[in-house]
């Protein structure tokens, strides 16, 4: 009975295993068509901020595995991470991949940056990922990427969001549904080597106003504003369940 469980436990796993990967690179082929459709079928400078690769994945990701799958059709000039404060998951994660990958134009930027960046030397369009996609298709995803989308609509750079079909969440209507964690002082303390005794507001995530997002990728396909300026996530969520 003991091994009989294992057996199951280990075949559903390897199971979970290639369906992510199957999923992931769905989600990278949708989105790599989308952006090369709106912004040109080029090579492409691109944004991304946290983590979202094989690293947070099952073996490819998903807002990296966009850039990862612009890399395979050779329609990546650029690829720039965001160090992703307090925690620096875009500096301890997402470089290594680029390192790793040998992905072309990879370079680091400092959180505060991408603006500057945007002005200064031009970006195609940005993908990040999502924890979870409301109704009305805000979402929410790792502190700073709020920020980004807010610079990406100044310099009107396309601002994708790549997630799995499994986070579209239709019983929240909005972001004002979404909990944010609040995490301990400390953790902000000791990366930004600041004095102990300051008082410190360390949310985890923050929530991106769909108006923002241009285009919402799944492994079942992209979601795209209606007319009205608006996400149906709803009605997409009950034709491909």
């Amino acid at each position: 009975k003991r091994e009989k469980i294992v057996k199951c436990v280990v075949q559903y796993a390897e199971f979970m295993l290639e369906r992510d990967v199957s999923d992931n690179e769905a989600i990278g082929a949708h989105g790599a068509d989308a952006i090369l459709s709106r912004v040109g079928d080029k090579g492409l400078k691109m944004v991304t901020i946290c983590n979202t690769g094989s690293l947070a994945t099952a073996g490819f990701g998903t807002a990296l595995g966009v850039v990862r799958e612009l890399q395979r059709r050779n329609k990546l000039e650029s690829i720039t991470a965001l160090e992703t404060r307090p925690y620096n998951q875009g500096s301890r994660l997402t470089a290594f991949e680029i390192v790793e990958e040998k992905m072309p134009g990879g370079q680091l930027i400092c959180d505060s940056m991408a603006a500057s960046l945007m002005k200064t030397k031009g970006v195609d369009a940005c993908v990040v990922g999502a924890d979870r996609v409301c109704a009305n298709g805000d979402t929410a995803n790792k502190i700073g990427t709020y920020n980004l989308s807010i610079v990406a609509a100044a310099h009107d750079v396309p601002f994708y969001v790549a997630s799995p079909f499994t986070t579209l969440d239709t019983k929240l209507q909005s972001g004002d549904d979404i909990e944010i964690e609040e995490r301990p002082a400390k953790e902000l303390l000791d990366t930004a080597r600041a004095p102990q005794n300051i008082p410190c507001w360390n949310p985890s995530f923050d929530v991106t106003p769909a108006k923002y997002i241009t285009g919402i990728i799944t492994e079942k396909g992209v979601i795209e504003k209606s007319e009205d300026g608006t996400f149906d996530i709803i009605s997409f969520v009950k034709k491909h369940s």
